[in-house]
């Protein structure tokens, strides 16, 4: 898969082009990526980076980070991504604008999209225009129940598994791990501290089982238990994103880790005391032993 941020930069041909800022990669665009691939000719996915929501002043919670959006896109087979840089004057830019900017130049014959497709000034273009402008437009049906806007109701609620189910995979986390409060240690469960990039979306505060690994080396899954919130027990202020990786033994610090989020296993509290934290700790620690990765 070549990725390029200019059509002159790809090879000339004649293309299906798969369009969409397609935020956490979903089943739903899987769909339309894939039905970019099925046309025969070379498949193209244009996405937009910084998000448009982000660059329009409006508050955003990513599902997935830019780098893992095109490691996603890229498991759905295209041959090209032409990567948008989204910004004002973009969205300024009249449809017919945007058709002959980015789409006339990529070689673009087939259009794929869904059905509530818009685009340009005023998401005044649709795939209605898009025809009408010579273009062989293929909608492809919206999966039912399926949305980024969806996924992202789930997470905000803890509920990991519908949002799993929509994504085709668990949500993610990931980050550079930095020193915390080093409590762990002393309980007999030390975690890594992980920083979560800030416009990524975090989970609900709770207690998770999943799995985390070190990214760019050839560490395997472990399953891990999964602390996000406060820490209650010892009057926490700042949000903490902790994970426990079960029969682990290194250091992790200032390493890049990402994390899957299976299940969530309780609501985050204080104990009467620390031995009954710890006790709590231990039973969380087999619930994740016990866990099945869902998607």
């Amino acid at each position: 898969m070549i990725v390029a941020s200019d059509p002159r930069e790809l090879p000339a041909a004649e293309r299906a082009v798969a369009i969409g800022t397609f935020d956490g990669v979903h089943r739903g665009h899987r769909a339309v990526i894939r039905a970019a691939a099925d046309t025969g000719l070379r498949a193209a996915v244009v996405t937009f980076h910084p998000h448009p929501r982000e660059v329009l002043g409006y508050d955003v919670h990513l599902l997935t980070t830019f780098e893992r959006r095109l490691e996603l896109i890229g498991e759905s087979g295209p041959d090209d991504v032409l990567v948008v840089e989204f910004t004002p004057e973009l969205s300024r830019l009249a449809p017919e604008e945007f058709v002959r900017t980015v789409l006339e130049p990529l070689g673009t014959r087939i259009v794929l999209a869904g059905a509530n497709f818009r685009f340009g000034r005023g998401r005044a273009g649709d795939t209605a225009l898009l025809a009408a402008m010579g273009f062989d437009v293929r909608s492809v049906p919206l999966v039912p129940d399926v949305s980024s806007s969806r996924i992202r109701e789930a997470l905000h609620q803890g509920d990991v598994s519908t949002a799993a189910a929509m994504l085709g995979r668990p949500h993610e986390l990931e980050g550079l791990v930095v020193a915390g409060d080093q409590r762990g240690g002393t309980l007999g469960f030390p975690t890594a501290n992980l920083a979560v990039p800030a416009p990524l979306l975090v989970p609900a505060h709770g207690i998770y089982a999943g799995a985390a690994r070190e990214q760019g080396g050839a560490g395997e899954w472990r399953r891990a238990a999964v602390s996000i919130g406060v820490n209650p027990h010892y009057g926490g202020q700042e949000r903490r994103i902790e994970a426990f990786l079960l029969d682990f033994e290194g250091d992790l610090y200032a390493r890049h880790v990402r994390v899957e989020l299976w299940e969530r296993l309780r609501e985050e509290r204080a104990f009467q005391d620390e031995a009954a934290l710890v006790a709590q700790i231990a039973l969380d620690v087999e619930a994740t032993r016990a866990a099945a990765r869902p998607g």
